[in-house]
């Protein structure tokens, strides 16, 4: 028999005989087994909450030293996997800036969605929830997401009084890349005053890979290659390098609590320096002070339930260094938000929110010593928008309704003299700057059928509308990282997504599951195409253009849990596939593999186990341009943990482990630059302390 089949079918048998086990066992448990919530809950209760939630104990074994790492394993979810210190999260096959990612509620304010190897400006150590929000819950905070949004929540503005000092405080040491890691913060009140502190610091070094960088894994000869020649032959085993990441922050939260709301302010400083590890090399340097104001007043006059306004101002920069250790180029992004939000009492069965959000950023980058433009001339993006969200429910129905308008003007300096490498060659195009205006409607509705007890069925149609970026519009520069000459095109149109979406559900029981089947259409879908062209006197880099087509993404994902993160026995079991083609013909570039998984985890007198598979299948529906397929993979971790009371203080000794198959992993949403070069890390342990008071 064909070993491929045969793994396939025992990965089959295996995921039906768990299915069989869960269901066996809920019918015969359900009645003896008493409940106490220790982890994080899927959001079953209203359709316009996160689709997921990651708290607790879970974001705990799960967290990583980026927000793509975290939520790399989630259902729908993948990451882009640009080293140790940049990955951001890739939702049903859509990245960039088709998924917003904020800090409690406002944007992050930094240049990640402009490329891969940027990090996203957050530090997830001090994170204490992380949650995904699709259809009209993201219309809540902005439009063109049309993969999803992500809003990390580090509760550094304190909404309540404590009633006593509180905190945590955390310390770690991971064996692949000799990362140390520490984290304390600290929450207390005087008088009606709330003041919270936390800072985190996590050092790695280059991790180590298995076998080689550039080896095929259980691949065909002329299956899965590298370029040719083996990246100029630098093949390396052990420690990859480029690989490392250094972060350190520190963030401080005062706030008064009155009786009808709060008041209070926060801020940070984060500093980040990682390695990018493509054949040529090089690191970034990033920091970030970030400033936050929130204000919310309950019951604020008849009808209303609450009033809240927030802002924030972030000014960020990072310098991209050569392999060399010279400086080449420097990005600054300031960044100022404001928003405002009015709650209304149910009418008829309806409670909603409305309100109104005001944006500004200016983004400069510098080659260094010249002074010139990096790749994206000097642009400033205005943004002004108005929501409105409603949530009825009548009995066993529920309904939901969005609406946002958003008003987009990129304005690029159009003084900017481009660089001319491209126009000498006689065979690229060359644009002109101009500026553009974009007047976006989005909106959704859903609807929710309790047929019975715990069970539901659900539909869901989202129209979102995105403005072309300022790198999609006016990029026109060499591009090192990705190892392109980046073309923009001035002349874009909006991109609009229809999203259509039935699920089903089980929320009541120990046994419990959800599926969801979708298509994501696109009019003017915005993507970078390789003309198949090169700059010789850029190091032939490949260029590529920015171009529009209809394209559209299928895709199913569900999972079953039993008793999932609860005292006693959990497991579960889960599966996505998505699939993203042109409408003309062709596939979508970086789009996931399908993937089967399976978990298990149990708690008890203080001990919580568990462990976690997952198989990737190999991607081979790529775009013409890119080079695969990505290969299959087989991932386990697992992780063990035991807790106890000492006087006031709950003190958690644990292990995580990682990759314990030692496999060779290189992700299909990863760009070929990265993906063909540096593979995940290796095997990992890493063992650590954790208080909390």
């Amino acid at each position: 028999m064909n070993h491929k089949h045969t793994l396939f079918v025992y990965k089959t048998v295996l995921s039906f005989s768990i299915y069989g086990f869960l269901f066996s066992s809920a019918e015969a448990q359900i009645p003896n087994l008493e409940i106490t919530a220790t982890g994080s809950q899927e959001a079953t209760q209203s359709i316009l909450t996160p689709t997921k939630v990651l708290q607790g104990d879970e974001l705990l074994n799960k967290l990583g030293t980026t927000l793509g790492a975290t939520l790399a394993n989630e259902l729908g979810v993948s990451a882009t996997g640009y080293g140790a210190g940049s990955s951001r999260p890739v939702i049903r096959g859509l990245e960039g800036s088709r998924v917003q990612i904020l800090q409690n509620g406002l944007s992050v304010g930094d240049v990640s969605n402009i490329s891969q190897d940027h990090a996203v400006g957050n530090n997830m150590q001090n994170a204490h929830q992380v949650e995904i929000l699709r259809g009209a819950a993201a219309l809540l905070y902005g439009s063109g997401s049309s993969g999803g949004l992500v809003n990390v929540v580090n509760d550094r503005i304190l909404t309540n009084l404590p009633d006593r000092p509180t905190g945590a405080i955390n310390t770690s040491y991971e064996t692949v890349n000799n990362g140390r890691a520490g984290s304390l913060e600290v929450d207390g009140a005087i008088g009606s005053v709330a003041v919270h502190v936390d800072t985190a610091i996590n050092n790695a070094n280059n991790y180590r890979i298995p076998g080689s960088s550039t080896q095929s894994q259980g691949e065909p000869v002329g299956g899965w290659t590298v370029p040719e020649g083996g990246n100029g032959g630098n093949n390396y085993t052990g420690k990859l390098p480029n690989t490392f990441s250094n972060q350190n922050n520190l963030g401080v939260g005062v706030s008064y609590i009155g009786k009808n709301g709060y008041t209070g302010v926060s801020v940070e400083r984060l500093n980040n320096n990682y390695g990018i590890p493509t054949p040529e090399g090089g690191s970034i340097n990033q920091s970030q002070n970030r400033y936050d104001f929130q204000h919310q007043t309950r019951d604020p006059f008849a009808g209303f339930s609450s009033f809240k306004f927030s802002a924030a101002n972030s000014n960020y920069n990072h310098t991209e260094f050569t392999n060399t250790g010279e400086a080449a180029s420097l990005w600054k992004n300031i960044a100022n938000e404001a928003r405002f939000e009015l709650a209304h009492n149910p009418i008829a069965g309806w409670k909603g929110t409305f309100g109104a959000q005001v944006s500004a950023a200016s983004l400069n980058a510098s080659e260094v010593g010249t002074g010139s433009y990096a790749i994206v001339p000097p642009t400033k993006t205005n943004s002004n928008a108005l929501f409105w969200i409603e949530e009825g429910k009548w009995n066993s129905l529920q309904g939901n309704l969005g609406l946002r308008y958003n008003n987009v003007a990129q304005k690029p300096n159009l003084g900017t003299e481009l660089v001319s490498e491209p126009v000498d060659t006689g065979v690229m195009p060359t644009i002109a700057l101009q500026n553009r205006n974009f007047n976006l409607m989005s909106y959704s509705a859903g609807g929710l059928w309790n047929f019975m007890q715990g069970h539901g069925v659900g539909v869901a149609y989202t129209v979102s509308q995105r403005a072309p970026s300022a790198q999609e519009l006016y990029s026109y520069g060499a591009h090192e990282s990705t190892a392109t000459f980046d073309i923009g095109n001035p002349n874009l149109n909006k991109e609009t997504s229809h999203n259509l979406e039935f699920n089903i559900q089980r929320t009541g029981g120990l046994l419990r599951g959800k599926a969801s089947i979708y298509a994501n259409r696109f009019n003017n879908y915005i993507y970078g195409y390789y003309t198949g062209q090169s700059v010789p006197d850029v190091e032939n880099f490949s260029v590529v253009v920015a171009q529009q087509a209809a394209a559209t993404i299928k895709g199913i994902e569900g999972e079953l849990t039993y008793n999932w993160r609860e005292q006693g026995l959990g497991a579960r079991v889960f599966g996505d596939a998505s699939q993203g083609s042109f409408d003309a013909g062709g596939n979508l570039p970086l789009q996931p593999a399908p993937r089967l998984g399976a978990e298990i985890a149990h708690q008890r007198n203080g001990w919580l186990t568990n462990a976690t598979y997952i198989y990737s299948y190999q991607q081979n529906r790529l775009a013409s341009w890119e080079q695969g397929p990505a290969p299959s993979y087989n991932l386990l971790n697992a992780g063990i943990s035991y807790t106890e009371k000492i006087q006031q203080v709950n003190w958690t000794v644990y292990l995580n482990m990682k990759n314990l198959l030692n496999e060779q992993i290189r992700y299909a949403t990863t760009p070929m630059a990265v993906r063909l070069y540096a593979p995940q890390p290796g095997r990992s342990f890493m063992v650590g302390l954790r208080g909390t008071f």
